[in-house]
């Protein structure tokens, strides 16, 4: 800790800044006051702030402003953290919670070095980022849309005789459907227009997805993990645009507890008990691992489109893949046959698969990330 270091408590919002400010070896912290959250009056206040010399340390809360406070005050020289709010330590019976004391508290455990910082992603990143999470909504949308229409014939007695739904089939059944009034009629037609709408948009952002990550400098990486089983493009794709560089995880069961797929524990003395996974972290990344899980239910073997994959990629990734085939396929198996749900085997194969993910990442050479 520097005796000229100031540590600065950001606390943001939409409009406003409440800003707090710790001195050096345990000098006193007091409220600066609140500015505007506009790049112009954070200028201002850093300057202000570094008049005399010394370093300026900031920090503020993840949150919905983003990361722009972050790259502008890394682009004036000063060091900014964007901490984990889940991770800051609070007092359990302290119920007063105002913007100033929210900052004093920010700059006083920046000093004490309490607080977690997040991962920052770089702007290639986070455009990336941005794709996958608009290609979830989308998909998100389109599931309701659905549900909708096929709430809205159920109220109607018109039911479905065929094997699936959304499918040609499907579809040309829905052309053939005629309710009882002209309006029910239009709103039958704006539910079905809705549903080809969205899967329209879904179509066109998967395209887009698939151009924009064939292009970025992550290629490598997204390609590398798509030689596993049940890692499609929009899966490496999510996985990479979300976690960032792999290598800043020092070891597996890091990148596993990152994700939320440990288990969660509540041990005293000889009693030891273990819940449920944490579920902490990425819910975007355990979603998709989960989903991939699925997959290894089947036996092992190498398909015709895994193996087109696996011929992209080196050998060493070939092997890690194959490896990962074996070891999950037959602990899925182990798993099932003592009775454990199927919902539960498959989180815990998510988190086997975690970690040939992380192996991977040591193995593909991969960019340098800037935030």
């Amino acid at each position: 800790m520097d005796e000229f270091t100031k540590y600065v408590g950001l606390d943001v919002h939409k409009e406003t800044i409440a800003v707090s400010v710790a001195d050096g070896q345990g000098g006193e912290v007091r409220y600066v006051g609140e500015i505007a959250n506009t790049p112009e009056a954070l200028r201002k206040l850093s300057k202000q702030l570094g008049k005399g010399g010394g370093k300026l340390r900031f920090c503020y809360e993840a949150g919905g402003c983003g990361y722009g406070i972050h790259r502008q005050l890394k682009a004036l020289g000063w060091d900014c953290q964007v901490v984990a709010p889940s991770l800051i330590p609070k007092k359990a019976g302290n119920r007063v919670k105002t913007d100033r004391i929210d900052s004093l508290m920010l700059a006083r455990l920046h000093r004490a070095g309490e607080l977690t910082p997040v991962w920052v992603p770089d702007g290639a990143q986070e455009a990336l980022r941005d794709l996958t999470r608009a290609r979830e909504d989308m998909k998100h949308l389109q599931r309701q849309v659905k549900q909708r229409l096929l709430a809205f014939l159920l109220r109607h007695s018109e039911r479905y005789t065929g094997k699936s739904n959304w499918t040609q089939a499907h579809y040309r059944w829905l052309e053939q459907v005629k309710l009882p009034h002209p309006v029910q009629q239009i709103v039958f037609q704006e539910y079905v227009d809705t549903v080809k709408a969205m899967s329209e948009r879904v179509q066109g952002l998967d395209e887009q997805i698939h151009s924009a990550s064939s292009e970025s400098v992550f290629w490598p990486v997204i390609e590398a993990l798509m030689a596993l089983r049940g890692v499609s493009l929009l899966a490496a794709t999510t996985v990479v645009a979300e976690i960032g560089d792999l290598r800043r995880f020092a070891s597996a069961p890091q990148l596993m507890g990152y994700l939320g797929l440990v288990p969660s524990e509540r041990s005293s003395g000889p009693n030891r008990v273990r819940g449920s996974i944490t579920k902490t972290g990425n819910g975007h990344v355990r979603r998709i691992l989960v989903e991939a899980a699925w997959t290894y239910r089947h036996p092992a073997r190498k398909t015709a489109i895994l193996q087109q994959r696996a011929l992209r990629t080196a050998p060493q990734i070939q092997d890690i893949a194959w490896k990962a085939q074996k070891r999950i396929c037959g602990r899925y198996r182990l798993l099932e046959a003592r009775g454990k749900l199927k919902v539960q085997v498959c989180t815990a194969m998510a988190r086997e698969l975690t970690g040939f993910i992380w192996a991977i990442g040591q193995t593909v050479p991969q960019p340098e990330f800037k935030a």
